[in-house]
């Protein structure tokens, strides 16, 4: 799952990401509205957490101009102002969800997670290939009936190939959809926590390269 957080509060947007990504999510941060609809253009989000009151551009605009794209984006409108009044108006341009600041960080991931299941089909709780097994419930690799312990990028990673079914998943996308743009486009990363989760899973190797186009579970 990929989040943006649109706050210009830089330590509490900061703060939530951190937090997110303990979570296991994927985060990017924008601290004005200008820059959260640069950040919507370049990449795909399932949720983004939007603070109304943002400089620049307002996020009311952002709203709008994020609905009026497409795309599967989910929005959850955050401000300090809480009557109806501002409920419904942040409702009625576009928004799915709204939540009033101060708020427990508890209650927004369970807000975001829900919000997340209606952008895409929901996973399998558990996804096979051959004789492995992700549990996505209880966050747990097996295979063979072997627990293989995993970080948690290589986790998401694996997550991907088995979602692919088959197919080819390109190292782009990897970089795409299990880090965010902090990232180094031009790292190694995706290669090297590739090799972890390879020796981590074990002989005979599952994971193919496809040279010049990505890697799959065949």
């Amino acid at each position: 799952m990929r989040v943006l957080i649109a706050e210009d509060e830089r330590m509490l947007a900061d703060s939530i990401a951190a937090g997110l990504r303990g979570e296991s999510l994927t985060v990017d941060v924008a601290y004005d509205g200008t820059a959260a609809l640069r950040r919507l253009a370049a990449h795909r989000y399932d949720v983004l957490v939007l603070d109304r009151n943002l400089p620049g551009l307002h996020g009311d605009d952002v709203c709008r101009e994020a609905v009026d794209a497409g795309g599967v984006v989910r929005i959850l409108m955050l401000s300090a102002a809480g009557d109806v009044r501002d409920r419904v108006t942040g409702l009625s341009i576009g928004a799915d969800d709204y939540l009033s600041k101060p708020f427990a960080f508890e209650e927004l991931v369970a807000r975001i997670r829900s919000l997340a299941r209606r952008a895409t089909p929901a996973d399998p709780p558990v996804l096979r290939r051959g004789d492995l097994t992700l549990d996505a419930v209880h966050r747990q690799v097996f295979r063979g009936g072997r627990y293989v312990p995993l970080a948690r990028k290589e986790y998401a990673m694996l997550a991907e190939l088995l979602r692919a079914r088959g197919t080819v998943v390109s190292a782009e996308t990897l970089l795409e959809k299990v880090w965010d743009e902090r990232i180094d486009a031009f790292t190694n990363t995706v290669r090297t926590t590739m090799m972890k989760l390879r020796r981590k899973l074990g002989d005979p190797q599952l994971i193919e390269t496809v040279p010049g186009v990505g890697y799959r579970i065949p």
